[in-house]
């Protein structure tokens, strides 16, 4: 009998088992077939806790069952929250008193100057509080010169922290801007692209830079990118650039938004995504972004300009900015109640957001923490959150220095070698003056007199300022370059050093190309030593002179803000240079308070070594072979070093 109730309880007890077995089953399929009633149930566990029996369950059951209700859900975030897969973290921004003014780089030498002057700075933000949040999508809208762009890069850390007014949560911790640089995307309104490389290589070079995984790896994602970009039609084409035979111009913005999307990052801001695309690609572009927001948990802010109905339902939260100030944060349906309730009607055929942007003037919401439209989720996401994000964590980059060499100098190659304006008129600009300067100066070295050496000496001279002016036409190249290398590094897609390494491994020998080409007509031609050891010596000095004009320019290229006054200051200083160099004037009459200028000079050097080159030797004794013994020759050079 006690065996017959025990078999009888145990029968029991499974078919309880199995009967809870299929309610988890049901209440799983039914999580599959509607996420959205569960993502905004702040109870979900609960709910589903409901359907565990009351009577007593042997421990291990009890045990199964829990673990097969619980494996369906994310257990490192509320139940409330969308499910994000296998997303590593999740970021809520949020501004707090926020200001910004405009400051003129005069205004404090005005200020000393003209202590009366009645010129106020320009205030563009003013006391800005919002929030974005993970699995949104967060529009700034407002008309122009709102300040939309301005806000846009504070909240992404790209104007420092320290120059506004207010504060930037990331998690509920203050905002670390270089960190918080790598792990997002910021696609700014101006596209900064290589104009010369296709818009797979774009996308392929930007996933082998900041993606660990490899060449497959990145050939993946760049394919999964295009595809949903709409860009499978043209991702052999170049990029182009101005009135160059390139991609559109709502393309070439759709492209530098993959530049950011393809590392995945998990919290993407972008200043106008739809602007110069047409209805359809900027509906295709949204509701890209409205699945990343919803489907793996990023973070989106965009700025927008008149949006379409179709799009306006994609976004989930409004920020709208008049003259700096918040006019209303929240949902578009509290928009357009908040319009009514103003006395405004809204006409058949404008969207609510277009038509507030029209009426902005005349309009103004008080708007706070409780009642400006936010949902008021519970406080523990805000804790979990907080443990993902550490605001001072080094980030190391994706590749080790000799990947990210490789990778940046087969860039270069080809941004070189598809250059062909400026590669052949090198080429040709080299070579004509070789021969020219050689036929002007055509056997000079015959001659032993006085004024043949000052014309030998004078040939030097030219050459060098040849060389060294010369290189200055890539600046405009190194500028545009400066603008993209300002970008990927802030991102940690690379060291600065891979970088000039990968630059001067290229360069070296496309510039000793250049030497050559130079050298090998004008040495012959002129008449100098003739012997190899000499013209080898000759050849490199000017291989280096070329290097270092080249090292220059890139140097300037990072420091001037454009191409007009990078030219100025580099054609001033060559001029000083020049001067200084012992050719105008020598060492012993440079005054002291400008002798420094003399060792400055990127003339001095090369110049000595053309000088050793062709009268030095062992005791210098090419110098003393004048006419009878005449040393004048061997005092000039003295004076000139």
């Amino acid at each position: 009998m006690g065996g017959w109730s025990t078999c009888r309880s145990g029968r029991r007890a499974t078919g309880v088992a199995s009967r809870h077995c299929r309610r988890v089953e049901a209440a799983t399929s039914a999580d599959e077939m509607d996420r959205d009633s569960y993502r905004n149930d702040k109870f979900g566990v609960l709910a589903h806790l409901s359907i565990l029996p009351l009577s007593p369950m042997p421990p291990s059951l009890s045990l199964l069952l829990l673990h097969s209700l619980f494996s369906s859900f994310p257990m490192e975030l509320p139940t409330w929250a969308p499910n994000y897969g296998c997303r590593r973290a999740s970021y809520i921004i949020e501004a707090k008193n926020l200001s910004y003014t405009l400051h003129s780089p005069y205004d404090e030498l005005r200020f000393l100057c003209c202590k009366n002057s009645k010129r106020v700075p320009k205030a563009i933000l003013k006391d800005v509080n919002c929030e974005a949040r993970p699995g949104e999508i967060t529009a700034i809208a407002g008309p122009s010169g709102a300040g939309k762009t301005t806000l846009l890069e504070i909240l992404g850390g790209v104007i420092s922290p320290r120059k506004v007014s207010g504060q930037v949560f990331v998690n509920g911790q203050p905002i670390h801007a270089k960190t918080f640089r790598r792990i997002s995307g910021y696609v700014s309104q101006d596209d900064t692209l290589f104009p010369l490389l296709t818009l797979e290589e774009t996308l392929m070079y930007s996933a082998l830079l900041r993606l660990s995984g490899g060449k497959k790896e990145a050939i993946s994602r760049v394919q999964v990118l295009i595809k949903e970009l709409g860009l499978d039609h043209v991702a052999g084409s170049r990029i182009g650039e101005g009135s160059n035979c390139g991609i559109s111009g709502g393309e070439r913005r759709r492209v530098s938004m993959g530049v950011e999307l393809v590392n995945d990052p998990s919290v993407i801001l972008i200043d106008e995504p739809t602007s110069g695309l047409d209805s359809a690609s900027a509906l295709q572009v949204i509701a890209l972004l409205k699945h990343m927001a919803a489907g793996q948990g990023k973070t989106v802010i965009l700025t927008i300009h008149q949006p379409g109905f179709r799009i306006l339902e994609l976004i989930n939260r409004l920020v709208l900015l008049s003259n700096g100030q918040i006019l209303h944060n929240g949902s578009l349906k509290l928009l357009e109640e908040r319009l009514k309730h103003a006395g405004y009607c809204i006409p058949p055929r404008i969207n609510v957001l277009e038509f507030a942007i029209e009426v902005t003037g005349s309009i103004f919401f008080q708007t706070s923490v409780g009642t400006d439209g936010r949902d008021n989720k519970d406080d523990s996401y805000v804790r979990i959150l907080n443990s993902n994000y550490t605001g001072e964590k080094c980030l190391s980059c994706s590749n080790s220095h000799f990947q990210e060499v490789f990778i940046l100098g087969e860039r270069f190659c080809k941004n070189i070698f598809r250059t062909k304006q400026l590669f052949a008129t090198r080429v040709i600009q080299v070579l004509a003056a070789g021969f020219i300067i050689g036929t002007i100066f055509m056997n000079v070295r015959n001659d032993q007199s006085e004024p043949a050496l000052q014309t030998q000496l004078g040939f030097f001279a030219f050459s060098l300022t040849f060389l060294l002016s010369s290189i200055t036409e890539g600046l405009p190249i190194f500028l545009q370059e400066r603008r993209i290398f300002m970008r990927e590094t802030s991102r940690g897609a690379y060291r600065v050093s891979s970088y000039v390494i990968a630059n001067t491994f290229v360069f070296l020998p496309f510039l000793l190309m250049v030497g050559l080409l130079y050298t090998t007509p004008v040495y012959w031609l002129v008449g100098l030593r003739r012997n190899l050891d000499g013209f080898l010596y000759f050849a490199l000095v000017v291989w280096m002179v070329v290097l270092m004009s080249n090292a220059f320019t890139a140097c300037f290229s990072a420091l001037v803000p454009n191409f007009i006054m990078g030219t100025s200051i580099i054609a001033g200083l060559m001029g000083s240079f020049f001067l200084f160099s012992g050719y105008f004037i020598s060492k012993e009459n440079i005054p002291n308070y400008w002798i420094f200028m003399h060792y400055l000079s990127l003339f001095k050097y090369p110049f000595e070594c053309f000088l050793i080159n062709e009268f030095g030797g062992k005791g210098g004794s090419r110098c003393l072979e004048g006419e009878a013994g005449n040393v004048m020759f061997f005092g000039l050079v003295v004076q000139m070093l």
